[in-house]
């Protein structure tokens, strides 16, 4: 764990890591938290939070970019691009489900940081690696759209987050976005053919 660039010692690690933590649970809880509370939550002094963050926003970014981090070290996890592509969809799909059911309200952020959209752009290439995989291997069609499969994955994913965040388990969540993503919720052959009319 680095703060500005610069790598810290073991106890200031445990710290920040602290402090993080009670920073995702308060302000999950109420947005409008003060870096008081957040101190509180943490079990450290007010002054300790903000010698390690300048500001609520710093604070803020810094849970952004940490819970990005925590993301994508989830993903590489499951070894998307060496382990057979159903038990790497599966391992990451639980892995992200995890982080962002306990990182909600970082995950939630919107971020201009170029590290968190750099990891988030490289997320994007290994899930589409994934995919591709997924399909050479006959789990996916050989015409399927593999954007809009990694869109719907993604979409998928929120959904089973909501219900994770109420108390729903990542694994067997993690095992309905699969099923869902590979074989939808129809009971017809997979494939539609000629015009759908209504």
């Amino acid at each position: 764990m680095e703060q500005q660039g610069r790598p810290l010692r073991a106890d200031a690690q445990r710290t920040v890591r602290a402090i993080l933590e009670a920073a995702e649970r308060t302000l999950g809880k109420n947005p409008a938290a003060s870096m008081e509370e957040i101190a509180e939550a943490a079990g450290v002094a007010r002054t300790t939070v903000h010698r390690r963050f300048a500001s609520r926003d710093a604070l803020v970014d810094a849970m952004t970019r940490w819970a990005a981090q925590q993301f994508h070290a989830a993903v590489l996890a499951a070894r998307p691009d060496s382990t057979p592509p159903l038990v790497a969809l599966y391992q990451a799909t639980a892995n992200v489900l995890r982080v962002k059911i306990g990182w909600e309200f970082a995950m939630s952020r919107s971020s201009s940081d170029p590290d968190v959209e750099r990891i988030h752009a490289e997320v994007r290439e290994v899930c589409a690696r994934l995919l591709n995989r997924a399909r050479d291997a006959g789990l996916l069609r050989a015409d399927a759209d593999l954007e809009w499969a990694r869109r719907s994955y993604y979409a998928l994913i929120h959904e089973a987050m909501r219900d994770g965040s109420e108390g729903g388990d990542a694994d067997a969540l993690a095992t309905l976005v699969v099923d869902t993503l590979l074989h939808g919720v129809g009971a017809g052959p997979s494939g539609l053919t000629g015009t759908v009319s209504p």
